[in-house]
């Protein structure tokens, strides 16, 4: 005879297994996460493979050889692998108690920002293209720059997220000299555009973390003192600004070369584009699964899809903005505020040297991208952000609600 036992027993659980009282790990995950950033995230990645696969052709044309060959679509199939590593590791970072992810993201900051320096000790960095950002053999050559950008963030976050609690520390110097370090670093690789992404950053924690406006101002004063003294002293920001300023029509190969083949690819599709796989500026164009893949959707998917892209990236750092006006935690607040800023600015720093309106910097469209290294490092970074937007609606009810249950 049925009791009506079995509702409360497995009926019971498998009722609740899914829903809002589903209080398993990854239940608790599922509904206290960000659904929205999260969906916005699979759609970058859903849209970078179908980039990648269109460019990859073109890719595996420009590097193949007589003695090695690389089939049309090799450059996708590793980045389907890539993702297949990537999405497990955004899970797993996300579903993280927001102190342990703290302490792995200072950890982080340290390991690989020791890994930063031994990237230029000659004989363990790997030189490729001119630049020394890499370590490893082989296939596992990673790029400690890509790593170290979330972790770093994080850490800034958190130093500054002590002004509350220890008045006296000099947290805005500290800070300083840890950006200053990493700087010097990244452009003795040379790395100027990922300098940028970290200069960038620091100064928007140091805004909303409150800094006086007198340091904010001195801060502000030495952006351009700093650009003229990278411009004067330093050779590939010179090389860099100076084919961008002032073009030599009879250069074949070169920064400004670069730029022009990614505005002819970006616009040679019109608004609707050529079709996939029917594009064939593509083929002229240097590093099209990476650096200019965003011209290589212009061609094959036309500007409206590159409008669509570009809608997506700012939908995911308003997203983040919006959800932390109301945070209460400074450290949680800094933190993803920082982690979305750098997701913005890389963005947008890519799509200006696609469409030339910046000089060539080598940097990546975030998800889209073909890359090992810049896939998991991104996946982390918002592995992370996933983490410090998450929120359980159950704990922050509206005091009207709790009022009227009270006189009730």
């Amino acid at each position: 005879m049925n009791d009506g036992s079995d509702e409360h027993g497995l009926r019971g659980r498998l009722k609740e297994r899914g829903g809002r009282g589903d209080r398993s790990p990854l239940g608790t995950w599922f509904w206290d996460t960000d659904r929205v950033l999260l969906l916005l995230t699979f759609a970058l990645i859903a849209v970078g493979l179908l980039a990648v696969a269109a460019a990859s052709p073109a890719s595996a044309m420009r590097y193949s050889g007589e003695q090695l060959k690389i089939t049309p679509l090799y450059y996708f199939w590793r980045q389907v692998m890539w993702v297949g590593v990537s999405l497990p590791v955004l899970i797993g970072i996300s579903m993280l108690p927001v102190d342990l992810a703290r302490r792995g993201a200072v950890i982080g900051a340290a390991g690989f920002g020791t890994m930063l320096l031994l990237v230029l000790i000659p004989g363990v960095g790997v030189e490729v293209n001119g630049a020394k950002r890499w370590l490893g053999v082989g296939f596992s050559q990673f790029q400690p720059s890509e790593f170290l950008k979330p972790c770093f963030i994080v850490t800034v976050a958190w130093l500054l997220s002590l002004r509350s609690k220890e008045e006296g520390l000099p947290l805005t110097a500290i800070t300083f000299a840890m950006t200053a370090l990493v700087a010097v670093l990244l452009m003795l690789q040379p790395d100027f555009g990922q300098t940028i992404v970290f200069a960038t950053v620091w100064m928007v924690l140091l805004m909303i973390a409150g800094t006086p406006m007198r340091t904010l101002a001195a801060f502000f004063a030495m952006a351009p003192l700093g650009i003229g003294a990278a411009y004067l002293f330093y050779g590939t920001a010179r090389a860099r600004i100076d084919a961008f300023l002032f073009r030599d029509p009879n250069e074949a190969e070169g920064a400004h070369f670069q730029t022009d083949a990614a505005h002819a690819t970006l616009t040679s599709g019109g608004w609707t584009g050529t079709g996939p796989g029917a594009g064939t500026v593509k083929f002229g164009l240097p590093e099209a699964h990476t650096d200019y893949i965003f011209s290589v959707i212009g061609e094959e998917f036309g500007l409206i899809a590159c409008m669509v892209i570009a809608v997506l990236f700012l939908a995911v750092v308003v997203r983040v903005f919006v959800k932390m006006l109301d945070e209460e935690d400074g450290f949680k607040l800094l933190a993803a505020s920082g982690l979305a800023t750098q997701f913005g600015v890389q963005a947008l720093v890519s799509m200006a040297v696609n469409t030339g309106l910046a000089p060539s910097k080598g940097m990546t469209l975030p998800f889209i991208s073909y890359g090992g290294s810049s896939m998991i490092a991104l996946s982390i970074g918002m592995g992370l952000l996933l983490t410090f937007t998450r929120r359980n609606p159950f704990l922050l009810r509206s005091p009207y609600v709790t009022r009227w249950g009270a006189a009730s």
